[in-house]
């Protein structure tokens, strides 16, 4: 039985099926037109050509592939292909062997309609090593799928790639479901599918499999697809920063060039490997044999260090394509940090090393390093770098990442990698974060970004890997970028970075006063500080720093400053076994003439069976002190160690840090609520008749009537209300609501002014709603206005739902009213929320206290406000549609919540997003 793709079976194209023909039926007895060309250029593309389904992807090895949908022109490209294939392989995707494909079987396989037929291959350089298919069964929404990987390719994961970009943009035609024919002893595509997250029924005759199955979008699928993003990202990065050896192309005698200060940083520091030269103007360089180009390089390279003009880019690539190198750390600039021709080329650059299966880190880039004793890699341009230790380091300036390494190794902060990527055109501290899950060596993550790539893979990744280890992010990519979101302050989004786990800082300073904290250090159960000192000035900066930020001084000894370290010792150990002690600050300030290593010595000794934290302000040093230092057998700083802070306030800084990313991890993993009235079906049709309406436009405001049909659908009500232009209507709108009623001005400058002046309340009868519409028509202009039942007695609220471009969907809550908007007084949270995520919600804006009862009110019904964001939680996770929605204003009551108003904007669904589609290198 044939397949989809099958050059002697099937439609092509132009041609129509016989009635209810199917993949397998022979062939239709139509030839090709005479006009027909085959001869496609190779910038010529076919009308409907789905440019944005081409994407770089990363196999299970590591190593980049491209995905792009098949042309025309590739005819001769697929034959050479099929000709490669094994004799086996060709069995097992055709059911039978065919050692050449006629001209019209190609033209049958490269000419598709990217709509009902569609295909897509796998190339390596300028080959093809892998082609999928699927083909739309007559008048369903079925396809039969297929694809074939070269020999050489095979158990890299191609078929799984292949699997989910024919799954992408089968779903945006219209296809929902799958099937495939596969042969029983086909083992490895059987696995394919089955793996894959898709929930598949099977039925089998004779030797052949039928599988089918439905390619929405599951959870189980998500969770597939990311583990395997993650394990192939991995893999790509630990070829960076493991290789078994490194060519250095641009390698030089002449000091102060980039080529000499990589070759001697590399053979200095030791790598485990050997380090080949490439200079073709030299037959040594720093004493070792060098080569014209990487060719001539007779073992394997994985890594080569690339330090040659921008312009000699294309031959670089050539040279390293042939030799099989898997990565190029790009230390020359001259790329996007020159301008837009720089660009260009930047992009050229990445395009084509990822053609031909290479990863790029940089252009422009300072370096990498992996202190790994089996490794030893310093491939970077620093003259000083840290030993080794547990955090592993991810920065994008050159300039910044060589102060940075010089600050580490004067605080004695070891780490296990580092990696400056420079103008960032490829390898991003997401594919960092990805390598550093898994990587045993690193404990701690720290991360300065100057700006985002895939914002919301980052927040999605960043949010896994902080409940294995801890992430420091600086502040300043946060404040730079433009949210686009309406009252979100840099203390808001401070907030979020909290809510994800991330432990956010603002200085490098910070960063390196928490890490070294985080490395040494177990975290604190709690904020209660006890301190030990031996100055009692220098004791309370740290407990006025602790008060401030929240933490409480439980046990505060001031030993004086004729203290012997046995004194200290014992005054240390008495507070850690103090049950209201959290954690312990001990400063120390060396009298005169004392030797301050026997207090060092004393105070590890305190601290060594203690599973709380301990910190000091030990003023005979900063960082990690020899004396407050435990090492490893490899004499390398090892947990335990106690880091010195210059001043208390940065020592109790670092402690409040690691305490609040305590707290996140001990936060109960909890769903996100459900109710079973919510009408997701209604709520999908209406949507698709919307967006079939507005077909073409970025976005649209949905009508009152519109937003309150798609709110009830969620078990959302507004509160019944008419829309009048004269008064006798809004006479007649009251009789039938029921009085009493308000009468409204419905426009953004009358509707939210906090006088109100733009509406009429307990109007109790006709005369009353006469009088108050034709004052309102007088007073503000507006032409219509509402006429609605009056809800219970309340307090204002806003809730309002809106996309960011790191966390993705917001929720925002706060009061109603032009004040809280001018003091940006609202509070927010990702989505979607959890209920006691959003009752903690409920508790952060300032004027928060309100709803606990103000000046003799009842307390709101806050049960009643969690149930509102729960429901409109679910609204956004059901309807990628929707861009921003606002409730405001809501009345919260004693008794219940009223909905007075709402606004809702939808527009087409991001496509490929950093969290839904197939996977790609973005």
């Amino acid at each position: 039985m044939a397949h989809p793709g099958d050059p002697s079976t099937g439609p092509t194209a132009t041609e129509t099926p016989e009635p209810g023909g199917r993949p397998g039926d022979p062939p239709p007895a139509v030839d090709p037109p005479e006009h027909a060309s085959t001869d496609t250029s190779v910038d010529e593309y076919p009308e409907g050509y789905p440019h944005e389904w081409a994407a770089d992807v990363l196999g299970s090895d590591g190593r980049a592939v491209r995905i792009r949908p098949i042309l025309p022109n590739d005819a001769e490209k697929i034959a050479r292909f099929h000709t490669s294939l094994s004799e086996r392989t060709r069995y097992l995707r055709y059911f039978g062997s065919r050692d050449v494909l006629s001209d019209r079987e190609l033209r049958r396989m490269t000419h598709v309609d990217y709509r009902d037929r569609m295909a897509f291959v796998a190339e390596l350089g300028a080959e093809i090593i892998g082609m999928a298919i699927y083909e739309r069964l007559p008048d369903s929404t079925f396809a039969e799928v297929a694809f074939t990987i070269s020999d050489q390719h095979q158990g890299r994961g191609l078929g799984s790639i292949f699997l989910e970009h024919l799954a992408g943009a089968a779903a945006e035609c219209g296809i929902d479901h799958f099937e495939a024919e596969v042969l029983s002893e086909n083992r490895s595509m059987i696995q394919v599918f089955r793996r894959a997250g898709y929930e598949i029924s099977r039925s089998f005759d004779g030797s052949t499999l039928h599988l089918e199955f439905a390619i929405d979008p599951t959870e189980a699928l998500t969770n597939v697809r990311n583990s395997r993003e993650a394990a192939a990202e991995a893999r790509s990065l630990a070829r960076v920063l493991n290789p078994g050896s490194v060519a250095v192309i641009g390698a030089s005698d002449q000091v102060g060039k980039i080529g000499h200060t990589v070759m001697r940083n590399l053979i200095g520091n030791g790598f485990a490997g050997p380090v080949y030269p490439v200079n073709s103007d030299a037959t040594s360089v720093q004493s070792v044999r060098a080569y014209a180009s990487v060719r001539h390089i007779p073992d394997p390279v994985d890594l080569a260090v690339v330090a040659v003009p921008a312009a000699s880019m294309s031959e670089v690539l050539d040279d390293c394509l042939s030799k099989g190198v898997s990565t190029l750390v790009v230390i020359s600039a001259g790329f996007s940090d020159v301008g837009s021709a720089g660009v260009v080329s930047e992009r050229r650059l990445v395009s084509e090393a990822r053609a031909h299966g290479m990863r790029v880190v940089g252009p422009n880039a300072l370096g990498v390093i992996n202190t790994s004793a089996d490794v030893k890699l310093n491939a970077t341009l620093a003259e000083v770098v840290p030993g080794p230790g547990r955090a592993g380091f991810f920065c994008q300036s050159g300039a910044l990442g060589i102060a940075i390494l010089a600050a580490a190794a004067r605080r004695g902060l070891g780490l296990s990698t580092f990696v400056s990527a420079g103008n960032r055109a490829d390898v991003s501290g997401n594919d960092l974060l990805q390598y550093w899950d898994t990587d045993t060596s690193t404990e701690v993550v720290l991360l300065y970004l100057e700006s985002f790539g895939n914002a919301r893979k980052f927040s999605r990744i960043a949010r896994r890997v902080a409940r294995n280890k801890p992430v420091v992010v600086v502040r300043r990519a946060v404040d730079d970028l433009e949210s686009g979101v309406e009252g979100l302050t840099a203390n808001a989004i401070g907030g979020l970075f909290r809510d994800s786990g991330l432990i956010q800082v603002d200085s490098i300073t910070d960063m390196f006063d928490t890490a070294t904290l985080l490395a040494y250090q177990p975290l604190p159960t709690g904020g209660r500080l006890g301190i030990v000192g031996n100055s009692s000035a220098v004791g309370r900066l740290g407990a006025d720093s602790a008060r401030q930020q929240g933490f409480t001084v439980s046990h505060a000894v001031d030993l004086g400053a004729g203290a012997s370290p046995e004194q200290f010792r014992e005054a240390i150990a008495d507070a850690l076994a103090r049950d209201e002690v959290d954690s312990v600050l001990t400063v120390f300030v060396p009298p005169v003439a004392t030797d301050p290593d026997s207090y060092a010595e004393a105070i590890r000794a305190a601290a060594a069976e203690s599973a709380k934290p301990v910190v000091s302000t030990f003023l005979a040093g900063e960082g990690l002190p020899e004396g407050l230092t435990v090492t490893d057998e490899s004499g390398v700083a090892a947990r335990g160690s106690i880091p010195s802070y210059p001043y208390p306030e940065r020592a109790v800084s670092a402690l409040v840090r690691a305490r609040r990313y305590a707290e996140w991890l001990d936060r109960p993993a909890e769903e996100p609520a459900e109710y079973p009235d919510i009408d997701r079906a209604r709520a999908r049709e209406l949507v698709d008749s919307l967006s079939q309406l507005h077909a073409g436009t970025e976005s649209f405001e949905l009508t009152q009537g519109q937003v309150r049909a798609l709110l009830e659908c969620y078990g959302i009500d507004i509160v019944d209300y008419r829309v009048v232009t004269d008064v006798d209507q809004a006479v007649m709108a009251a009789d039938e609501l029921g009085y009493p009623v308000a009468v409204k001005a419905m426009s953004d400058r009358w509707r939210t002014r906090s006088d109100q002046s733009g509406v009429r309340l307990d109007l109790a009868d006709s005369a009353a709603v006469r009088h108050a519409f034709a004052l309102l028509q007088s007073t503000t202009g507006s032409r219509s206005l509402h006429v609605q039942k009056m809800a219970t007695k309340g307090v204002a609220v806003t809730i309002r739902v809106a996309d960011h471009p790191i966390f993705g969907s917001l929720i925002s809550f706060g009061l109603s009213g032009m004040l809280s908007d001018l003091l940006a007084d609202r509070a927010f949270s990702t989505l979607p929320i959890s209920p006691s995520e959003a009752s903690a919600l409920l508790g952060r804006p300032r004027a928060a206290p309100i709803l606990d009862g103000y000046a003799g009110d009842a307390p709101v019904d806050r049960d009643a406000l969690v149930e509102l964001m729960g429901r409109v939680s679910c609204l956004v996770e059901d309807v990628p549609e929707l861009r921003r929605l606002a409730i405001d204003p809501g009345l919260a009551a004693p008794d219940g919540l009223s909905v007075l108003y709402a606004t809702v904007r939808l527009g087409p669904p991001p496509r490929f997003s950093g969290n839904e589609g197939p996977r790609r290198l973005r």
